[in-house]
């Protein structure tokens, strides 16, 4: 057996799955969508099997990008958790064939509970099919299974279709970067779009010189603030930066010393950032310029500092 032969195959059979969905992107997807969108209540999807895992994705999925969903197992449905479902929330069963006992027990008692039922199914000659008030059809040509049997290409066509459902919902929604970081302010993904520059210099010392400050005097400030940086300012209006790097490049000159101010070695125009921009945009320059440290400002007057090790105790690298 090759190995890599048969990884290949699996991955461009379940690509074909997914390519062909694009042609069952119909009216009954439009009409899915609006239903949920429209609903007063939630979406409660259910699945039996391999199913139910993606249905409990999908549901991740839609609560996290601002639609309210819940997940209903269909084996536990009818035995007693069906009091889930509420008179307004729509519902959603996933199967392939449409054809499972859970699933036919399951169907008409949503259906005398008059919601609105989708059925996402791979078999539209089901009874799922043929009792759903919608019908997304993620039928699949071919399992990647060799034996056609496990579901592969057919689970992946019902997480795809899951997505292109959230997706859909968060632009119809305006569902922006702001509302996903109020659902993800633990992770990093939260970090990235809600932390800010204010969050992190404010912790640091404010390293800060005039611009005839002798060099013993600016060592002194750097060591003291240990930010490996110092600011050269004139009543907090920024003039310059002077680094370790500066420091470094001045005692490679040699001479004396006794005569240099700051404003001698200080690099001017230094690369700064606003404190309500994003830490992350914060990271991009330092990657960008390849520094270790910028200059906050606050309406164009110096703040103070943020350094790489504030973004790094973050974990935004």
């Amino acid at each position: 057996m090759d190995i890599r032969s048969v990884a290949i195959k699996t991955i461009r059979l379940e690509a074909g799955a997914i390519a062909s969905l694009e042609k069952l992107i119909d009216t009954g997807f439009e009409e899915a969508v609006l239903s949920v969108k429209n609903a007063k209540g939630r979406l409660v999807i259910s699945g039996i099997g391999k199913s139910a895992i993606i249905a409990q994705k999908i549901v991740a999925t839609l609560n996290s990008t601002g639609t309210p969903a819940i997940f209903l197992h269909a084996a536990d449905a009818i035995h007693g958790d069906l009091g889930m479902v509420q008179q307004d929330d729509v519902v959603m069963i996933i199967s392939k064939s449409g054809e499972s006992p859970e699933i036919k027990v399951l169907v008409p008692l949503i259906k005398n509970f008059g919601n609105v039922l989708i059925g996402m199914v791979g078999n539209t000659q089901s009874y799922l099919s043929a009792n759903s008030n919608i019908v997304l059809n993620t039928t699949v040509e071919q399992e990647a299974c060799p034996n056609n049997l496990a579901p592969t290409s057919s689970t992946t066509a019902q997480m795809v279709m899951g997505d292109a459902l959230a997706v859909t919902l968060m632009e119809l929604n305006g569902f922006g970067s702001d509302d996903f970081a109020k659902f993800h302010p633990g992770g990093m993904l939260g970090k990235k779009l809600y932390l800010r520059v204010a969050d992190l210099y404010i912790q640091n010392e404010k390293p800060e010189v005039n611009a005839n400050a002798s060099i013993s005097k600016v060592i002194m400030e750097m060591t003291a603030k240990r930010l490996g940086a110092t600011a050269v300012t004139d009543e907090k209006k920024l003039l310059g930066i002077i680094t370790d790097g500066d420091l470094r490049r001045m005692l490679e000159k040699g001479g004396g010393f006794e005569n240099i101010t700051a404003k001698d070695i200080m690099g001017t125009n230094p690369k700064s950032i606003e404190v309500d921009e994003l830490a992350v945009d914060a990271l991009d320059k330092m990657r960008k310029y390849n520094i270790s440290q910028l200059v906050v400002l606050n309406n164009g007057l110096y703040a103070g500092l943020l350094h790489l090790h504030d973004l790094i105790r973050e974990g935004l690298i």
